[in-house]
């Protein structure tokens, strides 16, 4: 029986080759995007749960709160001193591990010649591995990271410094300065970790006076670079511990400014699971994802197939009346109802299972660029789990029975003699369902077309936005801060270089984030206040507003002839000057202002400018002279041959810091790049919506060609009457309107909240014109009738004798 029913079933759609065609390729396309986005989705919430424990641990993170109570910053780390009390205050916590990262040159102490500047560098606890499910391939995995100065390291980097000999108890040279050796090789950490490491360091190293001190680390509250993680019992509620953060601060954090601990400061515990996806803070290893992309793209995968799912529907419908004789027939001669359901049902998921092949071959060859354009590495054996292959099976069964049910069951509910005497044409007439189907198609179109018009002109806004400063022809260069290099005559040097205008040195370049606060205090009637709000901290030198063409609102820039600019004088920008309540800039010139305990003069007052995304409002910021926390180069190019200035700027470069390879990265790309998740979004919602609107038209030219085909004899009729082209061309095509208007009419207030939701993630934002919800109807008007005139001119233009003589 079954293999009768996939005979007629393969008959069929040769005999109808062109509805199959686009019944297949429209169920492939929509096939094909659900299990793309659906790798992505799978590889999204996959992360960090390799490790064993990682429903256990936790990360610790911190909160810092200005005098108002506003939260300032939230880091993702926390201050080294913290460690200590950790241990003693939370004895149920099974393991208390730490992270320290840095970035340095490193060469083999036999090899100088041949040096690296690496990024992924850590400084680790003894108990790192006890905690992480970091795979070691030699070496004690209870000693490995316990002695000072030894280094585990990853295997590529083994083969890179080593080769093909045996690493372990081999020499790495560190900064130049120290030597490491080398305990241990571990299996590179899985793509899916909210941290990648290269070189893991025993962190008792750091007890060291020449790196840290142990006395420095026990006390330093205020260097937040150590991300801390806890192991906890099975069962352990989190909410307990966050509950004694309170007393824990109170207790230990010194006093600040008359504030108790927990007044300007919080601890907060993250699920380590969650880090990736729904951790933003102000400092992460790494760039995380974002749980409201992922479910933007679950729900464009879902729509997409529910709109191949429609359009496959409406085909069926098309196709059902040309088969009403053979189904009465078949009931004539003693078919039953179940059997011509089955009869349709399996057509359907002969359908979908062709879609499904074409798809899964689309799928291995396009996941290439799917791993290019998310700078993942998908491979197609994920769709081969069980969880996942358990829903392509349902998702298969589920689009087959659900793209021919209506016909299925529409169509085989009419009794024979029904069918025999046209009464289910009549009956099919009523296409309210067809209807349906096509303004549920449309409104998801519309949707896509205006969230892709919304997210075009933010990316546009943000790209093009006055930033406050000149980012064209900036070379950014990061030099550190070894005090070895004698930094004013190497940049006088590079100012001679042939096409450079200025240089200037700077703790941060814009594009960067804004992270130090060193505490500001400003004249308070007779005495010293602190200020309300965190002031955030960049130490610049005398030529950074010149290369950066930042203009002054107020007062002067740093002169070399004041020779108290180097220490005691500060430059604000105009937020500044309003959190503290000046009433002009003007004012603040001349204003006794304390930054770190340091106490100085206000000189000048710059223009806001944007040193951070437009993500971030801008903040409160102070500049000033400060030669120990410098770590970068920025260079003003002229016009020219930039090849040729890099050259000699490389030149230069090797002979005033041959201990650092020298690179280089232009400003403007940097700051392209702060948006580079945006740009990826506004071409999966083109491709998306060039997708649907495709799709949707198939749909609308199933159902053109259904009505073309149900009132054949009354276009016969009257083109025998006189009727011309044009009018009946226009007859067939205006029912096709209310469909598409009843889905704009949907579509805008869906779009305009779902997009006003996705502008609340940056501060400076564009606002959702009303002409953006026609103009995207207007598109999709223009689109569905391109694509429903051709199927009414062509049943205009068929002559009438073939018409009438039909039946």
């Amino acid at each position: 029986m079954i293999r009768n029913y996939l005979k007629i079933a393969f008959r069929n759609l040769i005999k109808q080759k062109g509805f199959t065609f686009i019944n297949i390729a429209g169920l492939a396309i929509g096939l094909t995007c659900f299990l793309l986005i659906g790798l992505y989705v799978k590889d999204e919430f996959s992360y960090d749960r390799f490790n064993k424990n990682a429903d256990r641990i936790y990360r610790v993170s911190r909160i810092f709160k200005s005098n108002d109570g506003t939260v300032s910053l939230h880091l993702g780390h926390v201050a080294p001193a913290f460690m200590q009390h950790f241990q003693t205050d939370f004895t149920e916590a099974e393991q208390i591990t730490r992270l320290y990262g840095l970035n340095s040159v490193i060469y083999r102490p036999e090899n100088i010649e041949k040096k690296y500047q690496e990024q992924r560098m850590y400084f680790a606890d003894a108990n790192l591995l006890k905690v992480f499910s970091i795979n070691l391939l030699s070496g004690n995995a209870d000693k490995v990271l316990a002695n000072p100065f030894t280094v585990a390291i990853a295997k590529p980097i083994a083969e890179k410094y080593f080769g093909k000999e045996d690493p372990i108890g081999k020499l790495l040279k560190i900064e130049g300065k120290y030597d490491f050796t080398v305990s241990g090789v571990f299996e590179p950490l899985p793509t899916q970790s909210h941290f990648h490491a290269d070189f893991l360091m025993a962190m008792s190293t750091l007890n060291d006076k020449r790196l840290y001190g142990k006395e420095d680390m026990n006390n330093d509250w205020g260097g937040n670079n150590f991300a801390t993680y806890f192991l906890l019992p099975k069962g352990y509620d989190i909410a307990s511990f966050e509950k004694r953060t309170k007393s824990f601060l109170d207790q230990h954090l010194p006093v600040y400014d008359g504030r108790k601990g927990s007044e300007y400061s919080d601890l907060k515990f993250q699920k380590l699971t969650d880090i990736h996806l729904y951790s933003h803070l102000d400092s992460e290893h790494e760039a995380n994802g974002n749980i409201k992309y992922v479910y933007t793209f679950s729900a464009i995968a879902f729509f997409i197939l529910l709109i191949a799912c429609i359009n496959y529907m409406n085909l069926a419908t098309a196709r059902s009346a040309s088969r009403a004789k053979e189904v009465g027939l078949r009931k004539v001669v003693g078919a039953v109802r179940a059997q011509l359901i089955a009869q349709f049902l399996s057509e359907s998921l002969l359908v979908t299972l062709f879609a499904l092949t074409i798809a899964l071959v689309s799928t291995v060859t396009l996941i290439p660029v799917l791993n290019d354009f998310t700078e993942k590495n998908l491979t197609f054996n994920g769709l081969f789990d069980f969880e996942f292959l358990t829903l392509i099976i349902g998702i298969i069964f589920f689009t087959g029975v659900l793209a021919g049910s209506y016909p299925a069951f529409f169509l085989t509910a009419f009794q024979p003699v029904e069918v025999l005497k046209g009464k289910i044409k009549n009956a099919m007439r009523n296409g309210r369902l067809r209807e349906a189907l096509v303004v549920i198609q449309f409104s998801i179109a519309c949707i896509l077309i205006i969230s892709t018009g919304v997210v075009y002109k933010q990316l546009s806004f943000m790209l093009n936005q006055d930033t406050g400063y000149k980012k064209d022809k900036v070379l950014l260069m990061r030099v550190g801060n070894s005090n070895a290099i004698d930094f004013e005559s190497f940049k006088q040097e590079l100012k001679r270089q042939a096409g450079v205008m200025n240089v200037s040195q700077s703790s941060r370049t814009p594009t960067g984030r804004l992270l130090d606060s060193q505490g500001a205090r400003v004249t308070k009637g007779d005495s010293l206040a602190p200020t309300s709000t965190e002031i955030k901290a960049l130490a610049v030198d005398h030529d950074y507003l010149q290369t950066y063409q930042i203009p002054l609102t107020a007062g002067r820039d740093f002169s070399r002839a004041f020779k108290s600019d180097d220490s005691t004088a500060y430059i604000l920008n105009e937020a500044a000057v309003k959190s503290i309540g000046w009433k002009s800039n003007s004012d603040a010139i001349n204003e006794i202002f304390v930054y770190g305990g340091k106490k100085g003069r206000v000189i000048g007052v710059v223009k806001d400018y944007h040193f951070e995304s437009l993500h971030q409002k801008i903040v409160p910021m102070v500049m000033f002279i400060n030669s120990d926390r410098r770590n970068w180069l920025s260079a003003k190019l002229s016009a020219g041959d930039f090849q040729s200035t890099i050259a000699g700027i490389e030149k230069i470069w090797k002979a005033y810091v041959p201990d650092i390879p020298f690179s280089y990265q232009f400003l403007d790309e940097r700051f392209n790049n702060q948006y580079k998740a945006e740009q990826k979004q506004r071409t999966l919602f083109v491709i998306f919506a060039g997708l649907s609107i495709f799709i949707s038209c198939l749909g609308l030219f199933a159902l053109a060609a259904f009505m073309a085909e149900q009132r054949r004899k009354e276009i016969g009729v009257r083109k025998v009457l006189g009727a011309s082209v044009g009018s009946i061309t226009s007859l067939l095509s205006k029912d096709f309107i209310k469909p598409v208007m009843v889905s704009i009419f949907i579509a805008s207030p869906i779009a305009w909240y779902a997009m006003t939701n996705w502008l609340t993630d940056f501060a400076y934002k564009v606002v959702i014109e009303w002409w953006i919800f026609p103009a995207a109807g207007a598109l999709a008007i223009v689109i569905a009738m391109i694509t429903v005139c051709y199927q009414a001119v062509s049943a205009a233009l068929m002559n009438p004798v073939k018409s009438l003589k039909s039946e």
